[in-house]
């Protein structure tokens, strides 16, 4: 048996075999199923929460999900985010000819053929987004975003063997290295934290001899952190919503309606000019963002009426209802939802989908109506201090 990307430690009497492996390469799953075997372990821990559980382990994953409601709870963002980095992985496997999380899949079910106990060991992913977003501020979320949506499209191809070699150390702290220069908040949650978190679930799992699947990257922080103590309730624990974001919230819209009253008082038709320049900015750019996403005509109207209102107003979003309306218009039927993780590696599948139509809509109507806001409010101001001189 290759001792290859194999680490082997002793602690508290319990011997623990770490196998650091790539998430789409078959190398890798083909390892995990000879170690299992090998060592017959009481316990096998996996890099899964219930969660990705779930999503590795069944197919129709995306089937059941209620649209209105994702619009609903504002979780349209998140979704697609997760839609991208899901396409990202697709990508790379479908390329190789085989499942993502292989290899995670390999351990339980090898975990099952011995009778071994498995342990879901990562941390919510949704906590983990979380505390990401809540770290990397306004420019290191449109930066994320950016490089996010750019490798879902990047053609470029990788070879089996070049993730095989990125297993390796050296080249895993040269790509961490560059990781953090580009986002260097976002390795403690995501990286960090999550050592941390595997670190103490491998530690506590039951039985004297346990082996736990691991994407690489994650082995050499674990061999250190394996050696402390973790609380894991404060490495759950949700990042608290600052009230910063709800004062400009709900501060912004009544300063811009306070400086149109007064002009409006004060002189009629500067204040005429300040409602006509905020209803033009707010609904030009939330329907420019509806029909970059290639929005139906009624899912662009209703963007460009509801954003100078909505805008006013932090309980509504512009986005929400031209997501509603392309929702009426141009309901996903079953198909849609069946071919929505084959969809999204692609670009045209992304765009065609109507799941992902909606989506696009609702974030991208969003996107615009925040920046005719901006560039909105600034002429109202700028008109009102034009007024008082």
């Amino acid at each position: 048996m290759s001792e290859q990307n194999i680490t082997r430690l002793t602690m508290d009497g319990k011997e623990l075999i770490l196998i650091g492996t790539a998430h789409v390469s078959k190398h890798s799953a083909e390892q995990v199923k000879e170690v299992i075997e090998a060592e017959r372990p009481d316990t096998v821990c996996v890099e899964l929460d219930e969660q990705r559980y779930k999503a590795v382990m069944e197919d129709s994953q995306w089937k059941d999900m209620d649209i209105f409601k994702v619009i609903k709870e504002k979780k349209a963002s998140l979704l697609l985010m997760n839609l991208l980095i899901s396409a990202f992985q697709k990508r790379m496997a479908k390329q190789l000819g085989i499942k993502p999380g292989l290899e995670m899949i390999q351990g339980i079910e090898s975990a099952n053929e011995l009778g071994s106990e498995v342990v879901l060991a990562d941390r919510n992913i949704q906590i983990t987004f979380a505390r990401i977003w809540s770290g990397i501020g306004l420019w290191g979320k449109a930066k994320l975003i950016t490089s996010t949506v750019a490798s879902i499209f990047n053609n470029e191809k990788v070879s089996e063997e070049e993730l095989e070699r990125m297993k390796s150390e050296d080249m895993l702290n040269s790509v961490l290295e560059e990781f953090t220069r580009s986002f260097p908040k976002l390795k403690v949650p995501l990286i960090d934290e999550r050592d941390q978190y595997l670190s103490q679930m491998i530690k506590d799992a039951p039985g004297k001899k346990i082996v736990a699947v691991l994407g690489a990257a994650h082995v050499p922080g674990i061999k250190e952190e394996i050696k402390k103590d973790h609380d894991l309730k404060a490495l759950e624990e949700r990042p608290p919503k600052s009230v910063v974001p709800k004062i400009l919230a709900w501060s912004i819209p009544l300063a811009i309606i306070s400086i149109i009253a007064y002009t409006l008082y004060a002189n009629p038709a500067a204040g005429l000019q300040q409602i006509i320049s905020w209803v033009l900015w707010n609904g030009s750019f939330s329907a420019l963002g509806a029909l970059i996403a290639f929005g139906h005509p009624m899912a662009i109207l209703t963007a460009l009426v509801v954003a100078p209102l909505s805008s006013l107003s932090p309980l509504l979003a512009a986005g929400w209802f031209a997501g509603i309306a392309q929702t009426y218009f141009r309901r996903p039927n079953v198909s849609d939802f069946e071919s929505l993780q084959d969809d999204v590696y692609n670009f045209k599948g992304f765009r065609d989908n109507k799941v992902t139509r909606i989506l696009l809509v609702v974030v991208l109507t969003n996107i615009g109506s925040t920046i005719g806001t901006m560039i909105g409010g600034a002429e109202v101001i700028r008109l009102f201090l034009q007024n008082l001189m």
